[in-house]
């Protein structure tokens, strides 16, 4: 009994010991959308520190980086820039497969939101993708490797035949969303098509010359995750106190913005700064389409067509090989 007591005595004195030995910074990355809004009021409410500090780190430095495509945040990830990256399903998919099996491994946090993204046009004739002619440009965030990218091929799969699927490839072009809301909008470039983000996408539909071709809900037969955070096996392990907080900080953020959706709404538009009205970015936050969730959602149908097209390496026998089992309670898909 004596011995028990005392083990357990010294396992309490260890742990501030051990918590505080953490390395007391994170640095995480975003990219421009909406599909961020759990680390937007991570940040307004300081709750990866709120939770760091109960778990025993009483100081952690919290970084906000903002970047745009999957490509830019990896390669980031990668030359250890920063140590948590969000973006799309395949942003994830793509570097799971180039590090599975070794210590620099990456695998996903959770997920953030399951939400629609459009595919909108300026040109009256493009009703639907197979009216695009090799003269049209479509703005996707990043070339070949962003969500949008991937989708617009599944779509090209559906359309034209699974050996067809980079078919419109060459029409794609990198621009950020908010570039590609301007050009779109002011309709002096070549750009006919933007495949972009909430709440670009709709600010692009105000405009009564611009139309939806295609919503990606269609493309992969009902809702999916759109955003999820990502880090690496080395980040999670020589930090698991402060991973442990950061879980914490997810679901905090996650439950407060469902509690109050208006509110989260006005924190997305201090941080970027917007000038869109307050009741248009609340009404995209707490659309019918839309779900702030950490349960990843039809992620396996992008790892299924990315397989089966050569775009990674690995086949994924389930979600939960490519996220950590933090989140292995939840179900899934």
């Amino acid at each position: 009994m004596r011995t028990s007591f005392l083990g357990a005595l010294a396992a309490a004195v260890l742990l501030p010991v051990v918590a505080q030995a953490q390395v007391p910074e994170i640095r995480l990355a975003q990219q421009f959308s909406m599909g961020y809004l759990q680390l937007n009021v991570m940040e307004h409410e300081k709750l990866i520190e709120k939770h760091a500090r109960i778990f025993g780190i009483p100081d952690v430095k919290v970084s906000w980086l903002t970047f745009n495509g999957p490509a830019a945040v990896n390669e980031a990830l990668l030359s250890d820039s920063i140590d948590i990256a969000s973006g799309g399903v395949p942003g994830l998919l793509l570097l799971w497969s180039k590090t599975k099996g070794t210590p620099q491994e990456v695998r996903g946090i959770s997920a953030l939101s399951s939400q629609p993204f459009l595919l909108n046009s300026r040109n009256p004739a493009i009703k639907t993708i197979k009216d695009f002619k090799e003269t049209d440009k479509i703005a996707v965030p990043a070339i070949k490797v962003s969500v949008q990218a991937i989708t617009l091929q599944m779509a090209a799969a559906k359309a034209f035949g699974p050996k067809d699927f980079a078919k419109l490839d060459t029409l794609t072009v990198s621009l950020s969303p908010p570039d590609a809301t301007i050009a779109l909008i002011g309709g002096k470039t070549e750009l006919t098509a933007a495949f972009s983000v909430p709440p670009f996408q709709y600010q692009q539909l105000e405009n009564p010359a611009i139309h939806t071709v295609l919503n990606s809900y269609d493309v992969m037969d009902g809702p999916h995750s759109f955003t999820v955070a990502w880090t690496s096996s080395k980040f999670r392990d020589k930090n698991p106190v402060l991973y442990k907080a950061l879980i914490a900080a997810l679901r905090e953020a996650t439950e407060i913005i469902n509690k109050d959706k208006i509110a989260a709404s006005a924190l997305w538009i201090a941080d970027s700064k917007s000038k869109l009205p307050p009741e248009m970015v609340a009404k995209v936050v707490a659309g019918p389409q839309v779900k702030w969730t950490m349960t990843p959602e039809a992620t396996t149908k992008y790892a299924d067509f990315m397989a089966s097209v050569g775009t990674v390496k690995v086949k994924a026998l389930s979600w939960k090989d490519y996220f950590f089992p933090e989140i292995y309670d939840l179900e899934g898909s």
